[in-house]
């Protein structure tokens, strides 16, 4: 399996629409068999997803994403996992003990520690073009 984070000084970035830098990893039987690093194009939608699906990515592990950016991303078949948070050594332990997502690596605000956020659901979240928000369940 191909799993992508993006990153930025060693942690995950902040929003993925403007990312420029991939690390992608090959993960066999959980275990990471091969890493890279891998630069994303400009700010353009279209050619940031088609990047990752040309590497094959099959997941991505982000900060915030734009309804519209995760929506182009699941049209080409990439699973998103957004709104992770924290060094990438730490998410990328997370992701092999299948720890994902984690009200501990999420982003600060998001979920707290009620662990009911419905990230990526369809239908929830902000317009096109903005951050989803975190919907929570009311109880």
């Amino acid at each position: 399996m191909k799993v992508a984070l993006a990153t930025w000084n060693g942690r995950i970035s902040p929003v993925f629409d403007v990312a420029r830098q991939l690390l992608l990893l090959d993960v066999i039987d959980g275990r990471v068999t091969a890493r890279r690093e891998e630069a994303l194009p400009g700010d353009e939608m279209q050619a940031q997803a088609s990047q990752l699906a040309t590497l094959g990515t099959q997941v991505l592990i982000c900060g915030a994403i734009s309804h519209s950016m995760a929506a182009v991303l699941a049209g080409k078949g990439i699973r998103v996992i957004p709104f992770t948070a924290g060094t990438v050594a730490e998410v990328v332990d997370a992701w092999l003990a299948d720890a994902l997502p984690s009200a501990v690596l999420s982003m600060p605000g998001c979920c707290g520690q009620q662990k009911r956020c419905r990230h990526g659901r369809a239908g929830g979240g902000g317009r096109a073009g903005r951050p989803w928000g975190c919907k929570q369940e009311q109880t």
